[in-house]
């Protein structure tokens, strides 16, 4: 029944993924509730899936494919647009994202002893996992073995990343007491969270911003598509 109930929602209500996602989602914690207080003996939620939605070959022909990774160039473009138009740091994030091909949670998650300015290399131990705010947060292991790893990096990131860190200090300085310091990277350079790490959707927000800035390039990316266009430059290096 409560199954039906979610397809319904899909079929005649014809409401969005999401939606019914957050329905089933309220359902769960509800009926979750319901067997801590011994009202029911099962939770009918716990097999039930969201309904996809079915595409026909006409449906996927039709619809407009559109990029997830920047072309050489359009990430030249964006780069230079982080550079002079928007917030302090902007440039250094998101040109060490394109360069190094980082997730989200492991950028975040960096710390400036993963960084070896000699060797041109970078260390990736951990990713970062938010809670219910700023100063509640875990560090744990990547998401898989293989993801403990070192690259390399261009001159130009470890250059920005050694101004980054300069930067970094002279507000270490200002505020005194003021910085959390943990040793991120990326931490704040704002009040009243200075020196703790930035949300991952704080990243994709900014990036969003500069991207409309950018009136050159018309895609809706996120921080995980640079990853994307770090793949796509190593290929063409490649061929």
């Amino acid at each position: 029944m409560y199954q039906n109930s979610l397809n319904d929602l899909k079929k005649k209500e014809q409401l969005a993924h999401n939606t019914i996602s957050g329905i089933n989602g309220t359902a769960r914690m509800i009926y979750k509730r319901a067997m801590e207080q011994d009202l029911l003996l099962a939770d009918p939620t716990e097999y039930a899936f969201i309904p996809k939605d079915k595409k026909t070959v006409e449906d996927i022909e039709n619809k407009k494919v559109e990029d997830k990774y920047l072309e050489k160039y359009e990430l030249k473009t964006f780069l230079d647009t982080a550079k002079t138009l928007c917030e302090i740091d902007d440039y250094v994030i998101f040109l060490t994202l394109s360069w190094t091909g980082l997730r989200a949670g492991e950028f975040v998650a960096l710390k400036w002893k993963d960084i070896n300015f000699e060797g041109n290399t970078i260390n990736i131990t951990k990713t970062y996992n938010p809670k219910n705010n700023t100063k509640d947060y875990k560090l744990l292991p990547p998401k898989t073995n293989g993801s403990i790893r070192k690259i390399d990096v261009e001159d130009e990131v470890i250059n920005t990343l050694h101004k980054h860190r300069l930067k970094q200090k002279e507000i270490k300085l200002q505020v005194g007491n003021e910085y959390y310091d943990k040793d991120f990277v990326f931490g704040r350079l704002n009040a009243p969270y200075f020196g703790y790490p930035n949300f991952i959707k704080t990243i994709e927000n900014r990036m969003e911003s500069l991207l409309t800035k950018t009136r050159a390039i018309n895609k809706r990316l996120t921080p995980h598509s640079l990853r994307h266009t770090n793949t796509s430059l190593l290929a063409r290096s490649w061929c």
